[in-house]
């Protein structure tokens, strides 16, 4: 006797790949973000490694430096964030060859565009409050002097740069988050805030 073989129909297999194109819609943007998210975590680790290298450097010369060969700032590449240690005459280091090579007097980590990322121009926080200057070097309530370093970056491949600050003293952000200045609060120093969150 001959076994009759039963298969899907064209229009349940249809149904299929419609429900698969749902859940696809739903789940791609969403993993958007978290890998966004997950970028920002190179921003948040060189910023406590230039935090960790001012302080070293002021304990060891009673003052604070702009020049990143100076304290010894220099983040690993592939690097997706440029650092600036002073906003106020930016000279970075450039990363466009296999060899990184430092202009006299360079003040920031350029972003790596040997590994193929677009070159970020420093950006003013929009932020305001004690210790966010972009002239970098403030003082404290009991006059003893800080230093802020910022990070700019593009992690999302869209126009807005996420914006990243760390600062040896505490500071204070007060107001509510706006679209412009995402960050409230009190933040104590050694602790990377997100001034502006491009994901």
């Amino acid at each position: 006797m001959k076994k009759l073989q039963k298969g899907f129909t064209l229009i349940e297999l249809m149904i299929v790949v419609a429900i698969i194109g749902i859940l696809a819609a739903i789940a791609i943007p969403n993993f958007i973000k978290f890998q966004a998210r997950s970028k920002q975590s190179e921003a948040k680790a060189n910023l406590k490694a230039s935090f960790t290298a001012m302080k070293a450097f002021y304990q060891e010369k009673d003052r604070y430096s702009s020049i990143v060969t100076e304290i010894g700032f220099v983040p690993e590449r592939n690097n997706r964030y440029a650092y600036f240690l002073n906003g106020a005459a930016v000279v970075l280091s450039s990363r466009s060859t296999a060899v990184e090579t430092y202009a006299a007097g360079s003040n920031g980590i350029g972003v790596d565009q040997f590994k193929g990322y677009t070159a970020v121009a420093y950006q003013q926080s929009a932020c305001t409050g004690t210790g966010i200057p972009d002239a970098n070097t403030w003082n404290d309530a009991v006059g003893a002097p800080q230093w802020t370093v910022f990070a700019v970056g593009n992690v999302d491949g869209d126009t807005d740069l996420d914006h990243w600050s760390i600062s040896t003293g505490s500071r204070s952000f007060p107001g509510t988050a706006t679209a412009t200045c995402m960050q409230t609060g009190n933040v104590a120093g050694g602790e990377p805030a997100n001034d502006h969150n491009d994901v």
